[in-house]
């Protein structure tokens, strides 16, 4: 299987995770909706990839209820004894978690900052982001017939 880490910054800060390579084109499509919050933006993503907001909102809620604020050390044992194919859902909270979030996995990493609208594409051996393209809508079990379309809005941009 195919996977890449996803690192996504919005106002209160960063969220890294692993997905599949199957969803990069939807969190790509998701901001074409110029979302300004990470649950606007999942939400939009959950359009085209079903079950990609309910599995990073759900990595969220363990993170929290194992991390707090000034006590990382769950997070840091799990980054360091997990293979990073394995790494759970974290937010980016110290040098460690920021380090570990621009870190590739397999595929590559690909950085969505909702607040400078820019999509970074820090290393992708898996597709190229198009400013506008089609993606076959992931129903949360496999890809479906139904095809989308997106275009980013002129002030997103792409980097490289």
């Amino acid at each position: 299987m195919d996977i890449m880490r996803y690192t996504i910054i919005d106002k209160r800060g960063g969220v890294s995770f692993i997905g599949r390579c199957e969803a990069f084109l939807a969190l790509v499509a998701a901001c074409a909706h110029n979302p300004d919050t990470l649950e606007g933006f999942l939400e939009a993503a959950d359009t085209y990839y079903r079950s990609i907001k309910d599995y990073v909102l759900s990595g969220l809620a363990v993170f929290d209820e194992w991390n707090v604020e000034g006590n990382y050390a769950a997070i840091h044992g799990a980054l360091r004894f997990y293979p990073p194919p394995e790494h759970p859902v974290f937010r980016v909270v110290d040098e460690v978690t920021r380090e570990t979030s621009l870190r590739p996995v397999k595929a590559g990493v690909i950085l969505f900052n909702l607040l400078a609208k820019r999509i970074v594409q820090i290393q992708n051996s898996f597709q190229e982001v198009g400013r506008k393209g089609r993606l076959r809508v992931y129903d949360g079990n496999r890809a479906t017939d139904e095809v989308m379309q997106y275009n980013l809005p002129s002030e997103w941009s792409v980097v490289p």
